[in-house]
C-alpha cells in the first residue's frame, strides 16, 4: 500500500485550520484579507499557524485555551505559514522590521499596531499551560475585560 504524500498533508493542514476556526479565529488566506483584517480598530491576536509538532501540542491548544479569560482581544485572526504564503508574507510585512517571522508564533496588534508577540522560542519546548499564561498576560495588559 502506498501513502500519498500531499493527500496526507492536506488532511494535516485541513484539521489545523479547522481547529482555530472553530475555536473562533478567523483564517486569513490572502494578502487583502490581512489588509483589511488589520486595519480595523481595537485588539487583534494573530496566531501564525503551521504543521509543525509544536504548532499542534503546544501552539493551537494555547491559542484556544488563552482566549477563556476575563480580558480578551477584540478580534481572533490566523494566518497559515506554507499554506497561505501571500497572506502570511502580508502579514509578517505589516508587523514591522522588528518582527523575527517564526512559525508558529503569535503577534499582538493594537489598532493595527505590532505591539507584543510570542515567538517559536517562546513556545517550543515550553509547555502549553506557560503558553496560555504568557499570552493571557498580553491581554492582562492590553484587553479590556468582557
Amino acid at each position: 500500500m502506498s501513502m500519498d504524500f500531499n493527500f496526507l498533508m492536506n488532511d494535516i493542514v485541513t484539521q489545523a485550520r479547522q481547529e482555530l476556526t472553530d475555536g473562533g479565529y478567523t483564517q486569513l488566506e490572502t494578502a487583502e484579507d490581512v489588509q483589511e483584517a488589520f486595519a480595523k480598530p481595537g485588539t487583534s491576536l494573530v496566531m501564525i499557524n503551521s504543521v509543525c509538532g509544536c504548532a499542534g501540542g503546544i501552539a493551537r491548544p494555547a491559542a484556544l485555551h488563552s482566549i477563556h479569560y476575563d480580558k480578551r482581544p477584540d478580534h481572533l485572526y490566523t494566518v497559515f505559514a506554507g499554506q497561505d504564503k501571500e497572506a502570511t508574507a502580508q502579514a509578517r510585512a505589516l508587523f514591522g522590521d522588528d518582527h523575527l517571522p517564526s512559525s508558529p508564533s503569535f503577534a499582538f496588534l493594537k489598532d493595527g499596531k505590532l505591539v507584543d508577540e510570542i515567538g517559536r522560542h517562546e513556545i517550543e519546548g515550553h509547555d502549553p499551560m506557560s503558553v496560555i499564561t504568557h499570552i493571557q498576560s498580553i491581554f492582562e495588559e492590553h484587553c479590556e475585560e468582557m
